[in-house]
């Protein structure tokens, strides 16, 4: 009868976690608001969905290529000249339209202060290249 008392041992839970590691993703409400941004006209919520995945695409098969150019060069780390090929073999930066010509026409200014680095010089402006 003692025996019958006695709790049973709960086993122990290993460390790990047995659900699928979740993959980080772009805040839902950003791409919304990007995309409002630039159309300029209302979205229906099942436009707004293939948005989402699209762009969650988009930027999954842009950081595999850019992974892919930095393996390329011996690296293990993606650098700006890296994501400027990238931008080259998509036809977004040519001769005529530089790398520092878009960020300069569609990234806010505090954004470009930090992507561009400026030269100051008294009450001159330099820019560095």
């Amino acid at each position: 009868p003692l025996k019958l008392l006695q709790p049973k041992p709960i086993p122990k839970r290993s460390g790990t976690s047995q659900r699928k590691p979740h993959e980080p993703q772009i805040a839902r409400s950003l791409i919304k608001e990007i995309f409002r941004h630039f159309v300029k006209m209302p979205v229906t919520r099942d436009a707004i969905k293939i948005v989402e995945k699209c762009s969650e695409r988009y930027f999954k098969q842009l950081s595999n290529d850019l992974e892919v150019f930095a393996n390329h060069a011996g690296r293990k780390t993606v650098e700006v000249a890296d994501l400027e090929v990238l931008m080259r073999r998509q036809g977004l930066v040519t001769d005529k339209m530089p790398l520092h010509v878009l960020i300069e026409r569609y990234l806010p200014l505090e954004y470009r202060k930090l992507l561009i680095p400026i030269a100051v010089s008294g009450n001159k402006v330099i820019p560095r290249k």
